[in-house]
């Protein structure tokens, strides 16, 4: 999500692997001499320092400290030692003893003594009772004369103790080689593949001529053979490969395997269902990322923790929030929507693309989203889950709306977050820093606007004042906007949260106008949507759309929804270019990734899966099985095949990422804590390897090679809400089991009176068998009802409709039938995708 990160070097890069995740190096024969004074505490506890709230005292032959309970921040409590000569490009070793009663997760770090406090080293070393050793290497990137070595032990609500001995820190040491385990040279989706789908794997060899191959069943039996094909150095990754395509196979199994070059697979599934739990469990990432409110162990177990940011003591609340100094003389109630990362900010720019997502998930298809779908709160209200979970992201994104009579009225300040950058691990409800509203912008007011608007036509038929209530926003965030089209977020507004700075917000004001105008229908809008170079320029970026790239939001939009823009047979026909693009990327790419930059970007995953949205946009537009087959296989990259056979998805594949950068998802720092809900998305290989850790570990590294799981990597392997939210939206898609029915669907209407319509249905069959008794489902735009019916018995649920018939229509003939409805605020148009007995027309 490429946020300005330059103050998390300040506090927040604790980053070295555990010592059980870390090989020990051992330092060359002419090592340096020792940099440590007293380190083995023989002459006392001299000249050893510590916070005020230890008394370090020598005990047999150790420094050992009792720590105190409650308090927030690792650097709360403190022992050190200062002056220590550092040389540039000169590696350490850095050893050490330690223990703690009862076991713990320290910090050792080896940093700068004043701020900003770069850290050089960072390890988060887990402490037994019967204590380790632990030994680190790390090459300096400056020379200092008065380095520091410090072991931050705070965070902790109850008192521990904690000994150590042998502290060195000698120079001479070989640098760290950081070798992943990338398990068996064949690689494929460890989750699986669909019987009907491609089947792809890829296989790293040194071979340069076809090798054999061979699927073997769980019962270890041979139901499969044929021939690789050599694809060369795949660029990504630096391997020499090849691909493995056994998608003849159809047959549903277990346990599969696939052997060449004298390798084997891990194990995966061929079936029809691979994906029916994944949509479900990556939209309930978004209830535990959820601020002010207790999150119920009784819905997620060993999830549950109290709510956050509500003013309850040490936390001081979003409830009654102060801009920073200067920036406004007025407090907002922000309370609630989703912490945008592993941080306790808030973000309307990156809420913006999220709560977008997870609406356009819905408005794909209505029907595919049911009330108690997610097991939260609001379930069994009426609603669909989904609409309810956006709900809780775009009440926040209300709140953030500059109050009318105050300076900027209408527009949306950029974010929320605290002060200055908190530590790991830290629970939401435990934060207790002063959380400030940052400055409107024009980005943050114009993603306002957007979402406001899609809410106000989705929202309809089941709250008609939220709906009411957004539409208002919407119009009154494009007025501000309109009026302070230049008001951009500093870049260097990074502490304590992201900048998510972007100085064009040309592709905010098309995706407004666009959603602005499908909701209202208005003269105003589509005259915007039409003059704006984003309309009929080549948005479709090889790296993706992401928050900071939305005009493809706006056009997919206007493509897919029903609307009456002049030229939308062109718009449509742009997003299946769009596709054509990627599908030819994918097919050059060895790894069958949509996505190939010579660099990849932060959160490459989601722009992986932001590319296969257009695809899979351009199969529903089309219904061309290309683009369909196109997703499908994307989707394998992400679940193990790879250059480092992984799954990026917690919970999906024998072996998948569950370290991911989280203050409460922080497991690896504190056993008390879980690892992130099944279904969480890494954000994956980022060849700008911005934190330390990563520096440290992956210096050179192929893009593909550009990732580790760990907590302390926020450059690869965080977590975030827009990450999640394209991963919902494509296994939406990849669960959607209908096919193209044999029927053509003609839908006609004009006015019936104030406030009413009538419409008649042509239903043709145009298969080569007769369908006897039938339904016909479809979607209103917005909060359209059905009163009366004719031909048919017609139901509605939210928007959806349903028509059910007893008869039977023959090859080439058709049936007819009609309603009146009730009209809503705003365009009538005609909807666009029918479902014919469960499957779409066309």
């Amino acid at each position: 999500m490429t946020r300005s990160r330059a103050a998390l070097l300040a506090l927040l890069t604790m980053v070295a692997l555990s010592p059980a995740a870390t090989p020990a190096v051992a330092a060359q024969a002419d090592e340096g001499p020792e940099q440590i004074v007293n380190g083995t505490f023989d002459a006392g506890t001299a000249p050893w320092w510590s916070t005020g709230n230890l008394t370090p005292a020598v005990d047999a032959g150790r420094l050992c400290a009792d720590i105190p309970g409650g308090t927030v921040n690792p650097w709360d409590v403190i022992i050190g030692q200062n002056d220590l000569p550092l040389v540039e490009g000169e590696t350490y070793a850095y050893r050490f003893s330690a223990s703690a009663a009862p076991a713990k997760v320290g910090r050792a770090l080896v940093q700068l003594p004043v701020d900003p406090y770069t850290q050089y080293l960072s390890a988060a070393p887990e402490l037994s009772v019967s204590g380790n050793d632990y030994s680190y290497t790390f090459t300096a990137p400056v020379s200092l004369p008065n380095a520091q070595v410090v072991f931050q032990l705070g965070g902790s609500a109850e008192p521990w103790r904690f000994c150590m001995d042998d502290v060195s820190l000698k120079g001479g040491a070989e640098p760290e080689v950081y070798e992943p385990d990338t398990g068996p040279r064949v690689r494929v989706n460890m989750v699986g593949y669909l019987p009907a789908g491609p089947k792809k794997a890829t296989v790293v060899t040194a071979a340069t001529t076809p090798l054999s191959w061979e699927l073997k069943n769980a019962d270890k039996r041979t139901v499969a053979t044929g021939r690789t094909t050599p694809r060369g150095v795949d660029a990504s990754s630096g391997q020499n490969v090849h691909t493995l395509d056994f998608g003849a196979y159809r047959k549903p199994g277990e346990d599969y395997t696939l052997t060449a070059d004298g390798e084997t697979s891990r194990p995966f599934d061929i079936s029809p269902g691979i994906y029916d739990d994944l949509p479900t469990d990556a939209l309930k990432f978004y209830y535990t990322q959820r601020s002010g409110i207790e999150i119920l162990d009784t819905l997620r177990p060993g999830y549950g923790r109290p709510a956050g940011h509500v003013g309850v003591a040490p936390n001081q609340g979003d409830l009654n929030v102060p801009c920073q100094p200067g920036v406004c003389d007025y407090t907002l109630n922000v309370k609630g929507g989703w912490y945008d990362a592993g941080d306790h900010g808030k973000y309307v720019v990156n809420g913006g693309i999220s709560v977008y997502q997870l609406m356009a998930a819905y408005e794909r298809d209505k029907a595919a989203f049911r009330d108690g779908q997610l097991d939260i709160p609001e379930s069994g209200n009426g609603r669909p889950d989904i609409l309810d979970e956006a709900r809780w992201e775009q009440e926040f994104l209300l709140s953030m709306q500059v109050p009318d009579g105050k300076p900027l009225a209408g527009m949306a300040h950029h974010k929320i977050h605290d002060q200055n950058w908190t530590g790991l691990p830290l629970l939401p409800h435990l934060d207790p820093q002063l959380r400030e509203l940052h400055p409107p912008s024009t980005a943050a007011t114009l993603n306002l606007a957007a979402t406001a608007a899609q809410a106000a036509r989705l929202y309809a038929p089941y709250d008609a004042a939220f709906a009411a209530r957004n539409l208002t926003a919407a119009r009154k965030a494009w007025a501000a906007a309109k009026a302070n089209p230049a008001r951009y977020a500093d870049p260097n507004d990074g502490n304590g949260g992201g900048a998510y700075n972007d100085a064009d917000v040309s592709d905010e004001f098309y995706w407004a106008a666009a959603e602005l105008f499908i909701t209202t229908g208005e003269k105003e809008f589509k005259d915007f949507v039409l003059a704006s170079p984003h309309h009929t320029g080549d948005i479709w970026r090889d790296r993706g759309f992401d928050w900071g790239n939305t005009a493809q939001l706006g056009r997919l939009d206007l493509a897919t929804v029903p609307n009456v823009l002049p030229d939308r047979a062109r718009v449509r026909q742009s997003v299946v270019d769009g596709a054509e693009k990627y599908l030819a990327i994918q097919r050059a790419h060895a790894y069958g990734l949509a996505y190939d930059p010579p660099d990849f970007d932060w959160g490459s995953n989601n722009l992986v899966l932001n590319n296969l949205v257009v695809m899979a946009t351009a199969y529903d537009l089309t219904g061309q099985e290309k683009y369909r087959a196109g997703v499908r296989e994307g989707m394998d990259y992400l679940l193990g095949r790879n250059a480092l056979n992984q799954s990026y998805v917690t919970g999906y594949g024998e072996v998948a990422s569950k370290n991911q950068h989280s203050r409460w998802y922080a497991r690896q720092l504190d056993p008390a804590l879980p690892n992130p809900p099944r279904g969480t998305l890494a954000g994956g290989p980022n060849s700008s390897i911005q934190d330390p850790l990563a520096q440290r570990l992956l210096r050179g590294c192929k893009p593909q090679f550009c990732y580790i799981d760990h907590i302390e990597s926020w450059a690869t392997n965080e977590l975030t809400i827009n990450w999640n939210s394209p991963l919902a939206w494509v296994s939406t898609f990849l669960a959607d089991k209908g096919e193209r029915a044999g029927c053509r669907v003609r839908y006609s209407a004009h006015g019936a009176g104030p406030g009413a319509f009538d419409a008649q249905i042509v239903i043709e069959n145009t298969g080569k068998e007769s369908v006897d008794g039938w339904t016909l489902r479809w979607s209103f735009l917005s909060g359209q009802r059905v009163r009366t019916d004719w031909g048919a018995a017609l139901s509605q649920s939210g928007a959806v409709v349903t028509a059910r018939s007893r008869g039977t229509i023959k090859p080439g003939r058709s049936v007819a039938f009609g309603f009146t409805g009730t009209a809503a605020p705003g365009p009538n148009p005609a909807p666009e995708v029918f479902h014919f007995n469960g499957d779409r027309c066309g």
